[in-house]
């Protein structure tokens, strides 16, 4: 029997991976997809976006229950939360969708392989090799025209620290039996300011330890500096400019200690410390030293296309230099470089293009400039912001806290970026995202009707508040 020759092998069943796995299917590409895990989906299906979301949305519930009765219901008593429940809802979410990978796989006729892949080298006569070693330790080869690198990443650790029941990474919290009487969260990233906000509506006390001057580094610095003022309302301890200089176990839990902003040394003490302090792409162990693939501090390069300096081999998702480490990214990624094999039309994946989504209480959705960004790049700006607090859908909703402000070149009108935060951020982003890549400008989406009564109407304020007209301000 003739040896199969797959048109594309992926390394890596995250959202990379296996977005790209279904959609070189799609164009009639024969595609393997090999992964590790005997359960498809990566660190976001199975210990990331999803069951953190998951667990998010029962916090959404559990405060909307704190005041059940400013919405007219009454006699439920005082909840109690039912923590194993939470956890087993969540797993369930998990354990359904894995399941509809499965059968995407075989729908799309798509050969899964289990086992660890590793390059062997350049291609030879146009065919690559990945070796592929499974939980038993039997090494198969698979063979391809072309190679995609999703290999994807891993929570960074603080030197010197091993995760384990009370030093806990973003796996590690999500089994947890209980929530804690108290934790410190290091770094305030998506990742740490999610679980602070999860762990706070569920009673935690939090405190916040980031290193930088503001927490939600990336965002626009009026989101953080509104964040930070909503967080310690919360009654969130929010320390930024934090140097963490040592962990250590007590009796009882941890003490972290750590310099502040002022150079003054403090201690925090809690039942559980969270270490969230970024992520490190995987390009360790699968034979990148055996090509011509160039790594920048640790993470691949490549072209518009996904393309490496090695002919045939593609990198997408968390190992790629240059763009931000999030799962619609590798994804479209994977579209991008499938579609090159193919032979299909694309576009690049865009920088100032890509949504960012962080789902504490409020939510923040940005894409594009921030406001400092655009002057940095020469633009002369005009800004438009517009509170929640004169929409009346987030009245309804009883959300008022956030903003929508919307970042414009004041020549041409060209929207360069949207920064929102408050209810449903993360979904309102959306339009933000459509609106530049069809390179809208500021007087069209003022004459864009936005339905009557919904939080999208924000940002038709906002619009209008570029040009100081906003109607509900």
């Amino acid at each position: 029997m003739a040896e199969t020759i797959y048109d594309v092998a992926i390394i890596g069943g995250g959202p990379a991976g296996y977005t790209a796995a279904i959609r070189g299917a799609e164009y009639g590409l024969k595609v393997a997809l090999i992964d590790s895990s005997d359960k498809l989906g990566g660190t976001c299906l199975k210990v990331g976006c999803i069951p953190t979301k998951a667990l998010l949305f029962n916090a959404e519930i559990w405060d909307h229950l704190k005041h059940a009765a400013d919405f007219g219901i009454e006699g439920i008593g005082a909840p109690t939360l039912n923590w194993a429940a939470v956890l087993n809802r969540k797993d369930a979410i998990v354990t359904k969708h894995i399941k509809g990978l499965d059968f995407l796989m075989k729908k799309h006729k798509i050969a899964v392989i289990q086992g660890t892949g590793r390059l062997t080298g350049p291609a030879q006569e146009g065919v690559h090799t990945v070796e592929s070693k499974n939980a038993g330790g039997e090494v198969s080869q698979v063979k391809a025209k072309n190679i995609l690198l999703a290999t994807g990443s891993a929570a960074k650790m603080l030197p010197g620290l091993k995760p384990d029941d009370r030093i806990l990474t973003n796996i590690k919290i999500l089994s947890i039996v209980q929530p804690p009487k108290s934790l410190v969260v290091i770094g305030a990233g998506a990742v740490g300011l999610e679980f602070a906000s999860i762990f706070r509506s569920f009673g935690t006390e939090i405190s916040i330890l980031e290193f930088l001057p503001r927490i939600a580094p990336v965002e626009d610095e009026e989101v953080s500096k509104e964040l930070t003022r909503l967080f310690k309302k919360r009654g969130i301890d929010v320390n930024t400019g934090a140097k963490v200089e040592k962990v250590e176990k007590t009796e009882t839990g941890v003490k972290v200690s750590f310099t502040d902003a002022n150079g003054k040394p403090q201690v925090k003490e809690a039942e559980k410390v969270l270490v969230a302090v970024g992520r490190a792409g995987r390009t360790e162990n699968i034979g990148l030293e055996k090509t011509k693939v160039e790594l920048e501090r640790g993470l691949v390069k490549v072209n518009e296309a996904q393309e490496t300096a090695e002919p045939g081999i593609f990198a997408i998702g968390d190992i790629v230099s240059g763009l931000p480490q999030l799962a619609h990214v590798g994804a479209m990624s994977g579209m991008v470089a499938v579609a090159k094999i193919a032979g299909r039309n694309f576009r690049p994946v865009r920088r100032d293009r890509i949504p960012g989504c962080t789902y504490c209480e409020p939510q923040i959705g940005s894409v594009g400039l921030t406001e400092a960004q655009a002057k940095e790049k020469g633009y002369e700006v005009k800004v438009g912001k517009f509170p929640f607090a004169g929409n009346s859908k987030a009245t309804i909703l009883g959300s008022h806290d956030g903003f929508v402000k919307i970042v414009a070149d004041a020549k041409y009108g060209e929207i360069l970026g949207v920064h929102i935060l408050g209810p449903q951020a993360t979904e309102l982003i959306a339009e933000a995202v459509a609106v530049m890549e069809l390179e809208g400008t500021v007087e069209e989406m003022m004459f864009t009707i936005h339905a009557h009564p919904t939080l999208a109407e924000s940002l038709l304020d906002a619009y209008g508040a570029v040009e100081g007209m906003a109607i509900n301000a």
